[in-house]
């Protein structure tokens, strides 16, 4: 005896989910994130594991050069990868720090947890897309080739609106400067 139950038909429509999965994801991916910043703070980056750290510029608490700032007002992506220094991620304020070098001079910059807007690897070609509180919140977590340097480089403008600052022309060969 078939119970109408059991075997009906689907409408395509799934029902509306009264629990937060999309805001436990973000966080689990979030932590994925800062979970890879703190061992690169500790054991620093094996092979050819970068970072490229996405983040609003004008959201509260962010720290960089005002030159930076007015250079990329909204919207910003630093690459970590052959020299940086003093990264730290401090969970207890939500912080995420790391001396880089622009131009020649050095700088910490300090990003809230919150402001970061991506985070990807492109070794394993993984990249991350977070929400932040005044967008909505959509999330991608997902494995999609990530442009190397040198694929950037040809490009003629950047595939959004986050500009992706090479750090490898500023570069100097030698201690970090501090």
């Amino acid at each position: 005896m078939a119970d109408d139950h059991d075997g009906g038909e689907f409408d395509g429509e799934l029902p509306e989910s009264l629990l937060p999965y999309e805001s436990w994801m973000e966080d689990a991916y979030r932590d994925v994130m800062l979970r890879a910043l703190e061992h690169v703070s500790v054991e620093g980056l094996a092979g050819g594991h970068h970072f490229y750290l996405s983040f609003r510029t004008d959201w509260p608490g962010v720290e960089i050069p005002a030159r930076l700032r007015a250079q990329y007002p909204h919207e910003m992506t630093i690459v970590v990868q052959h020299q940086f220094w003093d990264l730290n991620v401090d969970r207890t304020r939500q912080l995420i720090s790391v001396g880089l070098s622009f131009g020649g001079v050095g700088s910490i910059l300090t990003i809230p947890v919150a402001a970061v807007t991506g985070f990807a690897d492109p070794h394993i070609q993984l990249s991350m897309r977070f929400s932040t509180a005044d967008e909505p919140g959509e999330i991608e977590a997902e494995e999609t080739p990530v442009p190397t340097p040198q694929e950037e480089a040809e490009q003629e403008s950047p595939p959004s609106d986050a500009a992706v600052v090479s750090l490898d022309a500023f570069r100097k060969k030698g201690p970090n400067p501090r």
